[in-house]
């Protein structure tokens, strides 16, 4: 449990570094005018992770923080919809055991009333074909920059936005990511803490 906050911490403090669109020198400030500099922080690399990097070490770290600020934005309002007692209908299994018999948050995974490691290991084999096979930055596909993951199929009208409008987008997204990379790990400390927080009540 410590191990898993600590990583959390851990990716929370990386999602800080600044965004794509630099040039490809080691200097530290290299990357001072990235997408995601701003203030009040501006560049905020407390790790060091940039700490002579090239372009290609700050587009992985890049495509990291994205993915990460989207995987915690599902886990941010997952938490907060099923603490309001919204889950899907039906049972989870042939035994008759519905959705909402289970906890909520961390509860579900490690507690004693968790979902059984077989519904476990289904979870973590999703993810993992996801991971392989779809949240893929295919090239040749006329993506636009790291992280993006229409790879020729979905548009949602990003094509028809003004470079403007997208980076606005883009910066809005990474932003509302490291926010929820810091909501979900306050969610975590907060459950094994104990009390209650204000909209999501008891733990």
């Amino acid at each position: 449990m410590k191990s898993v906050i600590f990583a959390a911490a851990v990716a929370s403090a990386a999602a800080f570094a600044p965004a794509q669109t630099g040039k490809a020198t080691t200097a530290l400030n290299a990357f001072e005018n990235e997408l995601g500099v701003q203030p009040p922080l501006g560049f905020f690399d407390p790790l060091g992770l940039l700490d002579d990097a090239d372009q290609e070490r700050f587009d992985r770290l890049r495509f990291v923080e994205i993915k990460h600020g989207r995987i915690s934005q599902l886990a941010f309002l997952g938490n907060i919809i099923t603490r309001a007692g919204v889950h899907l209908g039906g049972n989870i299994d042939y035994s008759g055991d519905s959705f909402d018999s289970y906890p909520n948050g961390l509860a579900a995974l490690f507690g004693p009333d968790s979902v059984p490691d077989k519904g476990t290991v289904q979870i973590f084999c999703f993810i993992g074909l996801l991971e392989l096979f779809v949240m893929k930055d295919i090239e040749g596909t006329g993506n636009e920059f790291v992280g993006d993951f229409r790879n020729g199929y979905i548009d949602f009208g990003w094509d028809k936005f003004d470079e403007e409008t997208k980076l606005q987008k883009r910066a809005i997204e990474l932003n509302n990511g490291r926010a929820a990379m810091m909501g979900i790990l306050g969610l975590m400390m907060h459950e094994q803490l104990g009390g209650s927080i204000p909209i999501v009540g008891e733990m």
